[in-house]
């Protein structure tokens, strides 16, 4: 992960026509190559975030950069160029008739020849596990798939910069693990900094650098997995629980008194501490 910020959100308030204060004293940067999430409760102000990163929202006070850059200076051009938004309902952004149209649409407009086109369509596919599907028709895929042609789509155009809101809602279990592993993969091998929004605690601690927690509009914390989830009650303060396996060794901690040095945030890290007190005899058959 690199230490330049291609993302700070500086944005002292963002108020609805109606005059409701949406957010409030967000100061959230992002660095190159990071994985971060906004984590939070519906109606928490995240997907109302993700909206002013990308230049959609504009009328708030405060200061949005891009690589340094006031996104309301740029043009709209050169943000997409750089960062793109993949909506939660992926029936939102798809329109074209096949997958291989689809991706293909944003760089045609960025003006590059039908030869580079193919070339792009071709990596962004393969980057997101959908190369054999390119002839497909949009409404023949899965709602799982169709989220993968989005992120192609932004791929394509040369996006080093994924905001994405909610990728895992809708998925079954097994559809939120590919997909997180998905995301993961274009962050650790393509370098790709990524934004998520998601209320989805479980998975935050499996693949992501550092969480911002936005509840009423406002970051009320921030940090990596290990920093942020720290005790049930803070965390049900802003509609949020503990991982489950964190959930149930703070108990094991506080109300079995056994002496867990640490609260693991996965199953691996909780074995490995259980483990450790079986070794030193801790606990009872």
């Amino acid at each position: 992960m690199g230490d330049i910020a291609r993302l700070s959100a500086n944005i002292s308030s963002f108020r609805y026509p109606d005059g409701t204060v949406a957010l409030s004293d967000i100061n959230i940067p992002v660095a190159a190559g990071e994985f971060a999430a906004l984590l939070g409760a519906n109606g928490s102000g995240k997907t109302t975030l993700l909206k002013i990163m990308d230049g959609l929202i504009r009328d708030y006070q405060g200061e949005m950069l891009l690589d340094g850059s006031n996104i309301l200076k740029l043009h709209p051009k050169d943000i997409y160029r750089k960062m793109g938004l993949v909506f939660q309902n992926p029936d939102d952004q798809l329109f074209a008739s096949s997958v291989y149209e689809d991706v293909a649409f944003g760089p045609r407009n960025m003006g590059f020849d039908e030869q580079t086109v193919a070339e792009r369509v071709g990596v962004a596919l393969e980057q997101v596990d959908m190369a054999g599907l390119s002839a497909k028709n949009i409404h023949h895929l899965s709602y799982g798939q169709k989220k993968r042609v989005c992120i192609a789509g932004l791929l394509a155009m040369g996006h080093g910069i994924l905001l994405l809101d909610e990728p895992t809602a809708g998925l079954d279990p097994m559809g939120e693990q590919r997909m997180m592993e998905l995301l993961s993969r274009l962050n650790r091998e393509s370098g790709v900094t990524i934004v998520m929004a998601t209320h989805s605690v479980d998975l935050v601690p499996l693949f992501l650098d550092r969480l911002h927690i936005l509840s009423k509009g406002r970051v009320v914390r921030g940090g990596t997995p290990e920093e942020v989830f720290t005790a049930p009650a803070e965390m049900a303060d802003v509609k949020l629980r503990l991982p489950y396996i964190a959930e149930l060794i703070h108990q094991l901690k506080n109300e079995e008194q056994m002496p867990f040095k640490r609260i693991p945030l996965t199953i691996g890290e909780a074995r490995r501490e259980i483990a450790g007190l079986y070794g030193q005899g801790h606990v009872d058959e």
